[in-house]
């Protein structure tokens, strides 16, 4: 059975309504080193095509599958660091000729300069403090050192730096050490200002676990030091404790407001220093869920719950990177099958999830926002187009399905005027690449076949219409299935047709 709800909207054209939409800062990746890889390589030339964004930031810098930290004995008995940096640079050359930059984060520790044996991840990322803070900042430099050299210093001090990832959970940082943290990013911050006052530095990437108390702290650190962080950065996911079932988990969806509230806090803490008031908030990773194996990801109402925390992120905040572009991924280990709730927006085999077009249908807002509600998002063009994204999203799956009826009554277009209508329809009748893998028997090694289906599967409907104004107003009305995002442009449109060309006489 299925209930339908109606919300109506008028708006003008002239409205001017706040919306900062970040959407395309940043996204997050995979660790450093799997990058050299091609199916790495594909999912994020195609993420790039179709969304573009302007930096990229994952963990893994320093870990010993990237090879840059070394240490020898020379012939006195004396060690030596050295660093190589052969993976690196083939790392940042596709990233370049991607046109994406780094967003760096510091870390993890190399083995060698590790002050301890405690390690996070399939791929064992080292999270003690350096055995000597002198040898850490000697190799931040050199490595930016060399970036610089080989990339201009002019293009790498506007790469974003961030020291280390969540020191407040005692996985990511021994012991969640925080007055060790703190002296870390004293150190590195100065390290990093001696070879250029132009980086923007900043942490401390906190997640969760008493993040009011670390902003504080935090702050309160660097007011006493008299160190100047460039921004403040944390994480946000907004999901429940996991159920865990075999390979995978399943969480519960917490209250979109609960996670504005939330974060809002971390504004309200930094602007309540004289010193910080107004410093830049970036979330350098957000999504619904933080298991890289929670089939949710992969689902319609990651992408709803997704559009409508995309509607908001950008109030208090100058950018959040969604975590992660594309699932080439290890934190647990390789993946069993192409869908397996991984975070990427781009499943392996380069298949879109449905989330991935919210991404890019908010890439194409970039007007003058005259409409922002609990359900939409309208914007005006330069060139007086209109564009505009809906959703329908909600916690859990209901009984009844509920069906949301969006009617837009537009004000201040022109009289008797035709405009086209394009709609771009992504729900789970007609843009479910996760249905038709289900439905074909989940393989997990997919025929060649099967990838065609499942990549023509994963394509929004696109449909149109002709409206027509009256008395200035044009009513748009858009209907959402459950979960459903829906993309639409509306452009004035004079039909001229061809000699002898009659549309209407060939549709009788």
């Amino acid at each position: 059975m299925t209930e339908t709800k109606q919300i109506t909207s008028k708006i003008s054209i002239n409205d001017n309504v706040n919306f900062n939409n970040q959407v395309d800062y940043c996204v997050g990746t995979g660790r450093a080193g799997l990058a050299l890889q091609k199916e790495y390589y594909d999912q994020l030339a195609y993420v790039q095509e179709h969304i573009g964004f302007k930096h990229i930031r994952g963990h893994g810098l320093f870990t010993d599958d990237m090879a840059i930290y070394h240490e020898y004995e020379d012939e006195t008995g004396n060690v030596h660091a050295e660093y190589n940096f052969t993976y690196l640079d083939r790392i940042m050359d596709m990233y370049k000729s991607l046109d994406i930059k780094p967003f760096l984060e510091l870390g993890f520790m190399p083995e060698k300069l590790a002050s301890g044996d405690q390690t996070i991840f399939y791929w064992k990322g080292n999270t003690t403090p350096p055995k000597s803070y002198d040898g850490w900042c000697d190799l931040v430099k050199a490595t930016l050192t060399h970036l610089m050299e080989r990339y201009g210093s002019e293009e790498v001090v506007t790469w974003p730096i961030e020291v280390w990832n969540e020191p407040n959970l005692p996985g990511f940082w021994k012991d969640a050490d925080m007055d060790e943290y703190f002296k870390l990013f004293a150190k590195t911050i100065s390290a990093i200002k001696s070879l250029d006052k132009r980086f923007r530095v900043g942490g401390p990437a906190v997640c969760g676990v008493k993040d009011e108390e670390w902003i504080t702290k935090f702050l309160d650190f660097c007011k006493a030091e008299n160190i100047m962080p460039d921004f403040i950065t944390r994480h946000h996911y907004t999901t429940e404790m996991p159920d865990r079932d075999g390979h995978y988990v399943y969480q519960e969806l917490t209250d979109p407001h609960y996670g504005i509230d939330n974060l809002h806090t971390t504004r309200t803490i930094t602007d309540s220093y004289e010193e910080f008031a107004g410093k830049e908030i970036h979330i350098t990773e957000y999504n619904t869920s933080y298991c890289p194996n929670n089939p949710i990801h992969d689902t319609n109402k990651n992408a709803a719950y997704i559009a409508h925390q995309l509607s908001w992120l950008g109030d208090d905040n100058a950018s959040y990177s969604y975590w992660t572009f594309g699932d080439v991924f290890e934190e647990q280990g390789v993946p069993f099958t192409p869908f397996h709730g991984g975070f990427g927006l781009v499943a392996n085999g380069v298949i879109p999830k449905p989330t991935f077009w919210t991404f890019a249908f908010y890439k194409k807002l970039k007007g003058q926002c005259i409409h922002r509600s609990e359900e939409s998002v309208i914007v005006r063009m330069p060139d007086g187009s209109i564009r505009g994204i809906a959703w329908n999203h909600g916690l859990k799956r209901t009984r009844r399905k509920i069906e949301l009826n969006c009617l837009i009554n537009l004000e201040g277009v022109d009289d008797d005027k035709e405009y086209c209508i394009i709609y771009k329809t992504v729900d789970e009748k007609v843009c479910n690449p996760l249905k038709v893998w289900h439905d074909m028997g989940e393989p997990s090694s997919l025929t060649d076949s099967q990838l065609e289906l499942l990549k023509l599967s994963a394509n929004p409907q696109v449909s149109s219409d002709i409206l027509k104004s009256k008395d200035g107003n044009l009513n748009i009305n858009i209907l959402l299935d459950e979960f459903a995002v829906v993309y639409f442009e509306c452009t004035e449109v004079s039909v001229k047709s061809d000699r002898g060309y009659s549309y209407s006489r060939t549709m009788e």
